[in-house]
This record gives C-alpha cells, sequence and structure tokens, in this order.
C-alpha cells in the first residue's frame, strides 16, 4: 500500500509539483482535459468541452495495489499519465509505481520528455544512470529515499533484496515516454539488420538472433 505517513505524503507531492517549473509548456488555461478522440494532432491532445469535465478525469486508483508481475524481467510499471488521467493534459506532470519481485529488474531505458524521480515505497534497489561521457552514477536506496535520473540519460533499477520492492516515480511530463534500449534495438519493427547490430556489440549474426529471439514479444 502507499505510505500514510505525512513526511512520504509531502515528499511526493513537492517532488511532483516542484517539476512543473521545469516542464512541457506552460498552459494557456485553467484546464484541457484530453480528447484523444478527436483526431486533432497538437502538442498534447485537444481539449475536452469544459461542460464536460467531470471529477473522473483527474482521478486514478491505480497505484494504490502492487502490479501484477508477469515477466522473466521480474518487474511492473504502472503509469498514471495523461492516457490514464485526461485531466493531466498540459499540466507537465504524471507518476508510476514500479514494482519489483526479488531480483526483478526494471532494465536500462530511458524517458526522452522528462526527469524522473522515484521515492522508495519497500524495499531496496541498485540504481544508476549513465551520462554522455560514459559515466556510470549509481547508489543503492531503501525505504523513504529519494534518487534522480536525469532527462534523456539511460538508467535502471534492480532489486537487490530478498524480498518485492517498489518505487512511486513523478515525472516532469504528461508522457515521459519510454525508450527500452535493448528492446528498442533487437525487437523493432522493421528490425534494425543484423550486420549493424553485429558489428555495433562486436558478435556475431547468430548471437544477434539469440538475442531477437529471446527478446520477440510472446505470442498468446
Amino acid at each position: 500500500m502507499l505510505p500514510t505517513n505525512t513526511y512520504a505524503i509531502l515528499v511526493i507531492f513537492c517532488c511532483a509539483f516542484s517539476f512543473a517549473f521545469a516542464s512541457d509548456p506552460d498552459t494557456l488555461q485553467d484546464l484541457c482535459v484530453a480528447l484523444p478522440s478527436s483526431g486533432v494532432k497538437v502538442n498534447g491532445f485537444a481539449c475536452k468541452a469544459e461542460t464536460n469535465v467531470t471529477e473522473a478525469d483527474f482521478f486514478f486508483a491505480g497505484l494504490a495495489k502492487p502490479g501484477v508481475i508477469n515477466n522473466t524481467l521480474g518487474s511492473v510499471v504502472t503509469a498514471a499519465n495523461v492516457e490514464k488521467i485526461p485531466g493531466l493534459n498540459t499540466l507537465g506532470v504524471s507518476f508510476s509505481r514500479i514494482d519489483y519481485k526479488a531480483g526483478g529488474l526494471n532494465p536500462p531505458h530511458t524517458h526522452p520528455r522528462a526527469t524522473e524521480i522515484v521515492f522508495v515505497l519497500d524495499g531496496q534497489l541498485d540504481v544508476g544512470f549513465i551520462t554522455t561521457a560514459n559515466k556510470l552514477i549509481s547508489k543503492s536506496i531503501k525505504k523513504g529515499e529519494i534518487f534522480v535520473f536525469p532527462k534523456g540519460l539511460v538508467h535502471y533499477q534492480k532489486n537487490s533484496g530478498d524480498k518485492p520492492a517498489s518505487v512511486l516515480s513523478a515525472f516532469n511530463s504528461q508522457l515521459p515516454g519510454t525508450f527500452s534500449v535493448a528492446a528498442a534495438l533487437f525487437s523493432s519493427t522493421p528490425t534494425v539488420p543484423d550486420n549493424v547490430l553485429a558489428q555495433a556489440f562486436q558478435i556475431d549474426t547468430k548471437q544477434v538472433d539469440d538475442i531477437k529471439a529471446k527478446l520477440a514479444p510472446k505470442k498468446s
């Protein structure tokens, strides 16, 4: 469950709303509840008529419980972005909850449109990001602690304990986007040519094919 003590709540919300000072572009109206069905393509979503706006446009209960983990990585991300909360449109903030099995990994990835700050709800994690100078900045963090991943940099989190762990993540974007490094390179559509990946990683094409097979989406 989410932390209930005053300190934790203040930390989480201060982190989230402080992002507004360096987030998506400023709004020009009180609210602009997303209306994806309009088909209008703008930097964000078109606005629902204000007469049709309700409290449901600003509410989401999906982070209250741990997500169901059913993958080999041992982690799951539950997003609370503009796609789940239409009222976030143009406000420049969003949240996610990440749950990890013992030893679970949120693999190397980037958020091209946002800085991320994580608050540990339970457990302990080894986290880190890599700068453009190829320097790894890493640390072990535990319940009640915070770590920041700068916008656009490759980063990861791994549950280093023998019990489940979870974090709450805040972003300074309504839709930060996630670019998973391994998945993007080895399971894109169309696929990156084998000879390009083989040369980039200094492996042979057979190894490339093996990796692609392991990362291919599972058929239901």
